[in-house]
């Protein structure tokens, strides 16, 4: 036989709250991994232009929910650091499309492992079934978190119950 000890289930609200503590002690730990030199809204930049290739400024701009101006701004400082590319379209000349380069590549992945180290090591404190239990709600979470950020939690079949 075998024994299972009953647990309420955590309501959206509790676990929204843990939820964010945990996100701003990331913060806190990734803080030592530094993101220099990149700023945060430069960061974030190059985190879109990793998944969305090639994408224009009005685009990016959207995406940051920001203005073109800004945004252009910060594209010229990322670009002056070797971190973006800017393409005319052949499509219309008009048009810039934005790409990482190289070394925006080889910065991200570096930051990377050094997040990815920090985090290791208190992922190491933790028992392995607080570990299991972790990794299990993290991959749940990403799934329907890409989901929203894709634009497809509206379709059929897209949430899980």
């Amino acid at each position: 036989m075998t024994v299972t000890s009953i647990h309420p289930r955590p309501e959206p609200d509790e676990v929204a709250r843990v939820t964010s503590t945990a996100a701003e002690l990331l913060e806190v730990l990734w803080g030592r991994a530094s993101t220099a030199p990149a700023s945060a809204s430069q960061l974030r930049v190059l985190l879109i232009l990793e998944h969305h290739e090639g994408i224009n400024l009005r685009t990016l701009a959207d995406l940051l929910a920001s203005t073109p101006p800004s945004t252009s701004r910060l594209c010229d400082r990322l670009q002056a650091a070797g971190f973006v590319e800017r393409v005319v379209s052949r499509e219309d000349r008009r048009e810039v499309r934005l790409y990482l380069s190289s070394r925006g590549r080889a910065f991200l992945a570096d930051l990377r492992d050094r997040r990815e180290d920090t985090l290791r090591g208190v992922l190491e404190k933790m028992p392995a079934g607080a570990r299991n239990a972790l990794l299990t709600g993290l991959e749940a979470f990403c799934a329907v978190a890409a989901e929203q950020l894709n634009g497809h939690e509206d379709e059929p079949g897209s949430r899980t119950a």
